[in-house]
């Protein structure tokens, strides 16, 4: 690598630190997304009550992390409970309807506390929740309670609001909780929403004391109100219901984690979203500046073959064919002392009855084994001329001498 290609890459490395220390250090901006879960301490998050409920609750706090009808199911046949709705939107289908109006038949009770509730279950109750967008929709108002009791309790909730109450109830089954109340700072003609209007109701349910608990103000137990002197109205919503174990619903919510892919898993961490677009921007830097390989591939050069067998083999096959026996006999004897001198130290000059003696020694082979083949290639060598029936009768003596040598 040249020398200017190393300024471009440590100007790059350099660019590249600088943004991530800038992006590190420069502040988060504030998540104002409604979120309700337990586990958000953003300012509509529920972490702040979520804790304190563990925290006054006598029973332990169970979480459900699935649909009404999955989640009622592990509490069936258990003893009486109240199911915690607080959200910013709630529609049940037919089946989690269904399960919550038979749960609240048992003498159970369920609480919602949502801005919008569309489905069967508002249907059954006979309740509809809407806002008047002209005078009330976002504007302070003042959250009370019905009892004269409750009126050091009630709040006036200046921002972070969104103003939904009843529009329409059943007024022979719904007792009349809370209200929430806006001045109009406006008359519009043909206005006939009232500035006070109940938003917390108690529907009874059933011959068992069951109950549905419907308010219309889920922001009073987001973090932001709980921590901004709003608490003490939360908690006095609360204390209407039973005194039973607490089935705080996780699914219901707008901040529910949802992971489909690890891609979307991983760029929703900080941590490493950024790791991956440091790995995809170090690939990409790879391929332009190592694109093109500085060195050719070195051929594989094989291992020399070697042809000393087949190259006997091929001579062999050569003398056979031309029927010359007298030279290979020859050669098969030389070969033959050649191995004995080599492998046995012996002199082969004179092949008499000590050589023979010492062979068979040598060799593990009977003395009688070894005579009769040195006896046959004295014979041989004797001989001007061979048949194929000498070579054929010399190799087989060979053989039988080769096959008992140590």
């Amino acid at each position: 690598m040249d020398k200017r290609s190393k300024i471009a890459l440590y100007a790059i490395g350099a660019v590249i630190v600088l943004m991530m220390i800038a992006e590190i250090t420069k502040p988060k901006a504030l998540n104002w997304r409604d979120s309700y879960a337990a586990a958000d301490k953003i300012p509509l998050g529920c972490y702040v009550l979520f804790n304190e409920l563990k925290e006054v609750s006598s029973k332990p706090i169970s979480v459900s992390t699935k649909t009404a009808f999955e989640g009622l199911k592990d509490f069936e046949g258990k003893e009486k409970t109240v199911r915690l709705f607080i959200n910013n939107g709630i529609s049940f289908d037919k089946q989690d309807s269904e399960s919550l109006i038979k749960y609240v038949e048992n003498g159970n009770s369920v609480f919602i506390s949502t801005n919008y509730m569309y489905g069967i279950l508002s249907d059954t109750l006979n309740i509809r929740i809407g806002t008047d967008y002209n005078n009330f929709f976002k504007k302070p108002s003042l959250n009370s309670f019905t009892s004269p009791n409750l009126k050091t309790n009630e709040r006036h909730f200046k921002d972070v609001i969104e103003n939904s109450f009843f529009i329409s109830l059943d007024t022979i089954n719904a007792v009349a909780l809370g209200t929430t109340k806006v001045e109009k700072t406006e008359k519009i003609s043909a206005d006939s929403v009232p500035d006070t209007n109940i938003n917390y109701i108690k529907v009874p349910f059933g011959k068992n004391n069951g109950a549905f608990y419907v308010h219309t103000n889920p922001f009073a137990f987001s973090n932001y109100h709980l921590l901004n002197g709003n608490e003490n109205y939360a908690a006095t919503v609360l204390s209407f219901l039973p005194k039973h174990q607490i089935i705080w619903d996780n699914y219901y919510k707008s901040g529910r984690k949802v992971i489909t892919s690890p891609l979307r898993f991983i760029l929703q961490n900080q941590a490493l979203k950024w790791a991956f677009y440091i790995a995809m921007l170090s690939l990409i830097l790879f391929v332009i500046f190592r694109g093109k390989r500085t060195q050719r591939i070195i051929p594989v050069i094989e291992p020399l073959k070697n042809a000393t067998l087949d190259f006997t083999r091929t001579i062999g096959d050569l003398y056979y064919q031309h029927g010359d026996f007298t030279n290979i006999i020859n050669k098969k004897i030389q070969y033959f002392l050649e191995q004995i001198r080599t492998k046995y130290y012996l002199n082969t000059n004179e092949l008499n009855e000590n050589f023979i003696s010492k062979l068979a020694i040598k060799s593990s082979n009977k003395i009688e084994d070894t005579k009769a083949l040195i006896d046959y290639m004295v014979y041989l060598k004797s001989k001007s001329n061979h048949t194929e029936t000498d070579l054929i009768q010399l190799n087989k003596h060979m053989e039988s001498f080769t096959k008992n040598t140590i």
